[in-house]
């Protein structure tokens, strides 16, 4: 290899790693808050860690009419307090998510109706997020409140639905580790 080869070579390396540099440092890193109103994608799977609330299993239709209790949570996306409160609805899903319709609602998607129905999701929208309306199994509002609300006040209405002991009177629901499942299958 002449000289003026391995001169041009090392030229090349050299503004190789400097177009690099520059690239790495000029990027900024991916930055999502949970104490701001910017959208930085769907909450439930970047905040609350459950990516399988959104899109919901069932919509409200389906939801009464296989008379099972629903759940509506509606939300934006780029609400600090529907962010944090998305924490509070994926705990809902860990305990009921099974016996229970958990719907989120995106108020974006909303259709622009004048007139719903009670079978439609929109029908209980009342224009603040987070509002979170539990419905019973004949479809009868059994919890309707704005803002964020906290597990327990929501887990009382849950336990008289579906005839639950009072938390007082009752062991306090845990999540099963991941050996106890594991165990029951093999028994």
């Amino acid at each position: 290899m002449s000289s003026r080869q391995k001169l041009l070579r090392l030229f090349s390396l050299c503004l190789l790693i400097i177009c690099t540099g520059l690239f790495w440092f000029n990027s900024s890193p991916a930055m999502a808050s949970i104490d701001d109103d910017r959208y930085e994608g769907n909450i439930y799977i970047l905040y609350a860690g459950n990516g399988s609330l959104v899109p919901p299993r069932l919509n409200l239709k389906q939801s009464l009419k296989r008379e099972t209790p629903a759940i509506l949570v509606y939300y934006i996306d780029d609400s600090s307090d529907c962010k944090q409160y998305s924490f509070v609805v994926s705990r809902l899903q860990e305990f009921y998510g099974r016996a229970a319709s958990i719907i989120p609602v995106s108020v974006d998607s909303l259709a622009l109706n004048t007139q719903y129905t009670p079978q439609e999701e929109g029908y209980y929208y009342e224009g603040k997020v987070p509002q979170t309306v539990i419905l019973d199994q004949q479809g009868k509002v059994v919890f309707n409140e704005q803002g964020q609300q906290n597990y327990e006040a929501m887990d009382d209405v849950l336990r008289e639905v579906f005839d639950l002991f009072p938390r007082s009177e009752s062991e306090q629901l845990k999540r099963r580790s991941f050996n106890e499942f594991n165990a029951e299958i093999t028994d």
